[in-house]
């Protein structure tokens, strides 16, 4: 009994052995790989370029003060609209101590002149009106009285001037900063308390508020040296907004840069476009955004997907393999023109009728297989 047991587990044993043999022989043979066809057909191409960018207001006005000073209120927030002639802030007067004593100083030698050519001008009028000296002499005299006079009222002017900011006093033009144009206020890069210098020629002032006009934004982008010469002003531009994902705006290309500034190695160019806003939507300047510009269209062309080609190692010019029988490959050489990226147009070489296989680049194909297929071909 023991033998009969003993010899049906050997053969239990080989049965499995053989099994497992096969099924691993199975698992890793692999069959013929067969290629799909795809005929040429027509359609229209558009051939893209997209520049990144942002959008920003058309202009933007920075307000700054007429004298230097200390920001004594702010009476308006960023965000708020404003129109030309609004309140947004007032500058309290901290004059310099020198140029207040000087000023103080030409005050007091202007009345000291003009009491001392008073005093001389009525005891010459007197004599004039008696007929004691003659009209020429009094006239003179009487101008150097009217210059005194003028000379005084200058200085206190200028005296008032650096003392308070202006002329009038405290409520004057010079210390009350307002806007200058409609818009929403963008900025207020200063703070109660902070001291500001005056707008001059030699200096640009500090700037106490931003304003811009949120109705008319244009886009500022770059695009490669590559494409820019293939841009013409007036050109269409489809506007996508990073904030606003499910809203598309148009534009029209206004600007073209002359010149060219190098990043990372590529040559960039500036290009602006107005877009048009719709008032239901409202848009903060600065988005981001990206413009997408058609630089070529062809309509009812012969095209095939671009993922059929391919390019010769020595010469780098395209071809593609045409079905000549059951899984059997024909090398067609191919003249193409413009790629949107997916589909590519065909310009010599094809046929609508013609079947071009399908690469699957996706499952590798064994070295024995290759010369297999090749002998083939």
């Amino acid at each position: 009994m023991n033998k009969y047991v003993k010899f049906g587990l050997i053969g239990v044993l080989a049965l499995g052995a053989l099994w497992a043999a096969a099924f691993f022989i199975k698992s890793n043979s692999k069959g013929a790989i067969t290629y799909d066809t795809k005929n040429p057909f027509i359609a229209n191409i558009e051939k893209k370029t997209v520049a990144t960018g942002k959008v920003i207001p058309q202009d933007e006005i920075e307000i700054k003060p007429q004298i230097s000073g200390i920001i004594d209120k702010i009476y308006m927030e960023e965000g708020d609209p404003v129109k030309a002639g609004d309140l947004i802030a007032v500058i309290k007067v901290v004059p310099n101590e020198q140029a207040l004593n000087s000023a103080n100083g030409r005050v007091r030698n202007a009345e000291a002149a003009l009491n001392n050519i008073k005093i001389e001008y009525d005891r010459n009028k007197t004599l004039f009106d008696k007929g004691v000296i003659s009209s020429q002499d009094f006239n003179n005299l009487k101008l150097r009285y009217d210059q005194a006079v003028v000379e005084l009222e200058n200085s206190k002017a200028d005296f008032r001037i650096i003392r308070l900011g202006s002329v009038g006093g405290s409520s004057s033009a010079n210390t009350n900063i307002r806007a200058t144009v409609n818009g929403t206020i963008l900025e207020i890069p200063v703070e109660e308390g902070d001291q500001v210098i005056q707008s001059n020629n030699f200096n640009d002032g500090t700037t106490i508020a931003t304003i811009a006009d949120l109705s008319r934004m244009i886009f500022e982008g770059k695009v490669d040296e590559g494409e820019v010469g293939k841009l013409r002003l007036g050109m269409p531009l489809e506007i996508n907004l990073g904030a606003i994902q499910d809203q598309k705006f148009e534009a029209k290309l206004k600007f073209i840069a002359p010149k060219g500034l190098e990043e990372a190695g590529a040559v960039q160019f500036k290009i602006e476009g107005e877009v048009q806003v719709n008032d239901s939507i409202f848009i903060r300047a600065g988005y981001s955004a990206n413009a997408s510009l058609v630089l070529e269209k062809k309509d009812s062309i012969l095209v095939i997907p671009e993922a059929l080609l391919q390019f010769d190692k020595e010469t780098d010019k395209p071809y593609v393999e045409l079905s000549v029988g059951e899984q059997k490959w024909e090398r067609r050489d191919i003249e193409i023109g413009i790629s949107d990226g997916v589909n590519v147009e065909i310009l010599s070489g094809l046929t609508e009728s013609d079947n071009v296989k399908i690469w699957n680049k996706t499952e590798p194909i064994k070295k024995g297989e290759e010369e297999e297929e090749e002998s083939d071909s």
